[in-house]
């Protein structure tokens, strides 16, 4: 499975452009999508998903254009919106088989069989009998991964998983992700949670404004930002000059004034140890730092 997407732009009537000219290739395996909010991620979500038509470019699915092969395209799909919605009188395991028909599961011993499973992978089979709405938010957020990810679709298209989900829950969606990528499956997890990439995508893209700013696996990012996260001692004076200049991402009070954590490309008359970065450091650098939110110093 794969899918290449070519020249893709999305004009909004309003004359605002969500996504300009994007261009990707998604291959079998997890695949992380990052960025801020109003990055376009959502909107690009929708395209993928055949929800959304885009103003110019083309996305195609095994060669096949989602334009002119919808019905082909959402057979294979599997979809979890950022705002998810359900029936609210039907029972948890009611919801889910609707879902699993949808799905193309025709035959009832198959559809339950398929709807005991998945509940007991994300945790709700206790609750099966629940009303959907007396569900907490969590266990709402997880029956909607489970009918994204019945019936065993080809391609995968999460927004904003774990929103709402404790420690707990997210670790066991990851694993559910770490299985299913072992197949022949696309997933698309797009979040603004850098630890949702970190733990689970071997390849990724980071979104800003509309654009594609990095694409690569995880530890290409994070090689981008080498030498440019720092860490120094400064006192109260120095820190109010400096938090205008540059991106500070850590700060703890120290017994002199403040221990900083920041990213830039050099500092100009203090004295600062490099750090080793991680993701979120290279997160901050290609979006706060390089977008240009904070001054080069």
């Amino acid at each position: 499975m794969n899918i290449t997407i070519e020249n893709l732009s999305k004009i909004y009537q309003n004359g605002h452009r969500a996504l300009g000219d994007i261009n990707l290739q998604i291959d079998t395996g997890m695949f992380g999508l990052l960025g801020p909010n109003g990055a376009g991620k959502s909107t690009l979500m929708r395209i993928l998903v055949t929800l959304m038509t885009p103003s110019s470019g083309v996305v195609r699915v095994n060669g096949m254009d989602i334009q002119k092969h919808r019905k082909e395209v959402r057979a294979m799909l599997g979809y979890l919106p950022q705002e998810f919605r359900f029936f609210a009188k039907l029972r948890t395991h009611e919801f889910l088989e609707y879902a699993a028909d949808m799905a193309g599961l025709r035959k009832r011993s198959e559809r339950k069989a398929a709807v005991e499973e998945m509940l007991e992978r994300v945790g709700l089979f206790d609750v099966r009998n629940r009303l959907a709405n007396k569900l907490s938010g969590g266990m709402k957020r997880r029956l909607g991964i489970a009918q994204a990810l019945i019936g065993s679709p080809k391609i995968i298209v999460i927004d904003e998983p774990t929103t709402g989900l404790d420690p707990e829950e997210r670790i066991r969606f990851r694993n559910i992700l770490s299985d299913l990528s072992r197949k022949d499956v696309v997933i698309i997890l797009s979040t603004h949670i850098v630890g949702d990439i970190s733990s689970t995508c071997r390849s990724m893209a980071l979104l800003n404004k509309g654009q594609v700013v990095f694409s690569g696996s995880p530890d290409d990012l994070i090689g981008e930002s080498k030498g440019k996260v720092w860490r120094l001692s400064v006192t109260q004076e120095e820190y109010e000059r400096m938090k205008d200049d540059y991106h500070i991402i850590n700060t703890v009070p120290s017994a002199h004034g403040w221990e900083l954590d920041l990213v830039a490309d050099h500092l100009n008359g203090y004295t600062a140890t490099a750090l080793e970065p991680n993701l979120e450091h290279a997160y901050v650098y290609y979006i706060e730092y390089l977008s240009g939110n904070y001054t080069r110093v």
